[in-house]
């Protein structure tokens, strides 16, 4: 018998409690029982059914530590490359604001820079200074007034910073006349041939940063968020130091799995340290570098279960970003097999990611237990009431705000 045989359709599976009608030993009617004839049947039948219904779907709640987000839809963190010295303004406020109040559960800001030669451009949103607080507050606290869970991604981009924003072609900044810095990394190894070489972090070094990490996540914390994410994807700094392309170091932050592991591991400590026991702290991973001899799933894995042993609530499951000759077969959903193995191996919470437009497709990523979190990112873009337009897909009533509810319910009448 092939295993999956072994509890076929209708049969009481193991775990069923005590009486739980499916089960072949289910009692029948006594001459006591004033149920009408076949009425044992029907509630078999009945059981059988809600057995089938997901206990979950892209619409319940998620509880993480203290926090609760309304509905399994969370807003990817997108770079938009308009702030100002890494201030955030008004158009980052209405940008996020809008998505909250289009009903996502959590909405999570863009990259943020951890340190002024971190950002990717000079455009990124910054948290390298206290004066940065301010603005990122009012965003977490409008956020929050609509409903959603405000969130926000420390980032450091390592050797691919220093670019221009992506419309005006996304190159490198090689000079300060162009409006360039210095780029750092694990190893003097270029992202583009052509690019500033990096220069090799010290030891000395990578403790600053780790404690530019803690100082980072204490000014989230006095801005209000109440999700903070570590990027550890993407090709970015974090990334460098895990994948063997990018890191060739001889020291105890190269060469074996464990050594290239220690640098994101360490920020990832820090971090906990840093944020409150009630409030959950996620990691965006890349689970492959889609490339011969680079990172792959199986060191994600590793990866994964050494984050949940340092208290690592969910991992946020991408790939790729640190070849830039890697070959990516980008199809629907094409992550999402990545964020089921890693929940499954390393009994960690996951978020699925990647060219997920559909909402029928997305609540099929909850219920079959492929992720435990759907991240939206260029379909909010194009769609800020996603989650509320898959509230009705999904049959449900959409939780309009109230100063559109009355009115749009209203009409509809």
């Amino acid at each position: 018998m092939s295993h999956h045989d072994e509890n076929p359709r209708g049969a009481a599976a193991a775990s069923d409690p005590p009486g739980k009608a499916g089960s072949a030993a289910a009692p029948a009617a006594s001459n006591g029982d004033r149920r009408p004839a076949g009425a044992a049947i029907r509630t078999q039948c009945q059981s059988e059914h809600d057995r089938e219904v997901p206990e979950v779907d892209l619409m319940s709640p998620l509880a993480l530590r203290g926090v609760t987000l309304r509905n399994r839809i969370a807003m990817s963190p997108m770079c938009m490359y308009s702030a100002h010295d890494g201030f955030a303004d008004d158009f980052h406020l209405v940008h996020l604001g809008s998505r909250a109040v289009g009903g996502a559960g959590l909405v999570v800001v863009e990259a943020t820079a951890i340190t002024a030669e971190g950002r990717i451009s000079p455009g990124d949103t910054g948290i390298w200074k206290d004066e940065h607080i301010e603005p990122l507050a009012r965003i977490a606290r409008f956020v929050e007034r609509q409903g959603a869970v405000p969130g926000i991604q420390l980032a450091h981009a390592g050797r691919k910073a220093s670019c221009d924003a992506p419309w005006k072609g996304g190159g490198s900044l090689k000079t300060a006349a162009a409006g360039g810095w210095p780029v750092v990394g694990p190893s003097p190894l270029p992202f583009y041939a052509g690019d500033p070489v990096p220069v090799p972090l010290s030891e000395t070094d990578i403790e600053a940063y780790v404690e530019a990490w803690g100082a980072a996540a204490r000014r989230a914390l006095a801005a209000g968020f109440k999700v903070i994410e570590l990027h550890a994807a993407h090709g970015y700094l974090m990334h460098e130091f895990l994948s063997p392309l990018s890191n060739h170091r001889t020291d105890g932050y190269g060469g074996s799995l464990e050594n290239r592991m220690r640098f994101p591991l360490e920020v990832a400590r820090r971090l906990r340290e840093a944020i409150p026991p009630e409030l959950p702290l996620f990691v965006r991973i890349s689970a492959t570098d889609w490339a011969d001899g680079g990172w792959d799933v199986e060191q994600s894995i590793i990866l994964c279960r050494e984050l949940k042993s340092l208290g690592v609530d969910l991992v946020d499951v991408s790939s790729g970003g640190t070849a830039p000759d890697a070959r990516i077969p980008v199809a629907r959903g094409y992550q999402v097999p990545f964020a089921r193995r890693i929940r499954e191996e390393a009994h960690i919470r996951t978020g699925g990611v990647g060219l997920i437009t559909d909402p029928q497709y997305a609540d099929e990523i909850i219920t079959s237990g492929q992720a435990d979190l759907v991240f939206i990112g260029r379909e909010l873009l194009r769609e800020p009431y996603w989650a509320l337009k898959a509230q009705q897909a999904l049959g449900m009533e959409p939780e309009w705000p109230i100063q559109y509810g009355y009115a749009v319910k209203r009409r509809a009448r």
